[in-house]
């Protein structure tokens, strides 16, 4: 991978270092971010290159598990954003107030994918209601660990739905590290994937990645894309997930079985990549604004909405809530 003028150029080359085939030009203005699914070689040029031009790189290893990122210097550093977020971390009951929003909004969508399919011919209503009565439960927290243990718990109960939701393949529980059927690979590396979305839409506001009110902040970790994942694992990562495998667009020969785990192959990951850009290009007409804007936007939208909340431009944090 090197710069061309104002393009990306890049070289297709094998092991032995021979140029396989004729090179490939991507202009940088049609970039947003990209992602490194194998090797790569590159110098210091280009990622100046990339850097002046405010483009993340995020790096994922063999299994496709994501490994971590290049990030621009930040260029929308406003000290007083970082003083906001920081003094609403310190406050706990404006952590708190904050940490149930995202709980409300990321069950609200997992409870839309769950009436959506039930509605059409799904056996989901004990789901469905066992989820209803743990998000009662929320407005009655009075701590973080209480909150992620009934988010956890919600989730839990809408993953056992995933075997009605999904034809021709078991779901089996959730196996993480490392996954253990196609089901947990695609849910890992479409969680993955949604992660690093959140992440360039955080880059691209004043907020700060570390500062997370739901997820605890750490140290190596950008906490504040898990808050935000949250609200969009149901919309982006599951709803493409049923409706790949549903409709046979992944198959069982786009996944590798290696050691009792298994993962996307290399044709299943460009299937679902592609899968996941056409999907971020889609649009919606936006209640608000009246106008449409694509998934990848809306993601966007949810940053701006947080940082106006925390800068006191907004009362209240609303996350966002399918309504379709």
């Amino acid at each position: 991978m090197s710069r061309k003028d104002h393009t990306l150029k890049f070289q297709p080359t094998s092991e032995e270092g021979n140029k396989n085939d004729k090179p490939r030009y991507l202009p940088v203005t049609g970039v947003s971010a990209l992602y490194i699914f194998g090797s790569v070689d590159a110098n210091s040029a280009i990622y100046n290159f990339l850097g002046q031009k405010h483009i993340p790189v995020h790096f994922f290893d063999y299994h496709k598990h994501y490994t971590g990122s290049f990030t621009p210097r930040e260029y929308l550093l406003s000290g007083k954003m970082l003083i906001a977020q920081a003094a609403a971390y310190q406050k706990k009951k404006h952590r708190l107030t904050l940490a149930k929003a995202i709980v409300r909004g990321a069950t609200f969508n997992i409870l839309k994918n769950l009436r959506y399919y039930n509605n059409r011919g799904k056996n989901l209503e004990s789901q469905i209601n066992h989820i209803d009565n743990l998000r009662n439960e929320i407005a009655s927290c009075l701590s973080i660990s209480e909150l992620i243990g009934i988010e956890g718990n919600c989730r839990q109960v809408y993953y056992s739905a995933f075997d009605e939701i999904v034809v021709g393949y078991a779901w089996e529980g959730r196996r993480k590290r490392p996954p253990k059927n196609e089901l947990n690979a695609l849910v890992s590396f479409g969680n993955a994937m949604c992660y690093t979305l959140c992440l360039d839409a955080i880059y691209n506001s004043q907020l700060n990645p570390t500062i997370s009110y739901l997820h605890e902040p750490g140290t190596r970790r950008y906490s504040l894309s898990l808050d935000i994942s949250e609200i969009f694992k149901p919309i982006l990562v599951d709803r493409l997930i049923f409706r790949l495998c549903n409709k046979k667009e992944i198959r069982s020969d786009h996944f590798d079985f290696i050691d009792d785990a298994c993962f996307l192959s290399d044709r299943g990951r460009k299937v679902y990549v592609k899968a996941w850009e056409e999907k971020l290009q889609q649009t919606i007409e936006h209640r608000k604004l009246g106008r449409k804007v694509s998934y990848r936007h809306l993601v966007r939208l949810e940053c701006y909405k947080l940082a106006k909340h925390l800068l006191g431009m907004e009362q209240e944090y609303e996350p966002f809530k399918i309504w379709w």
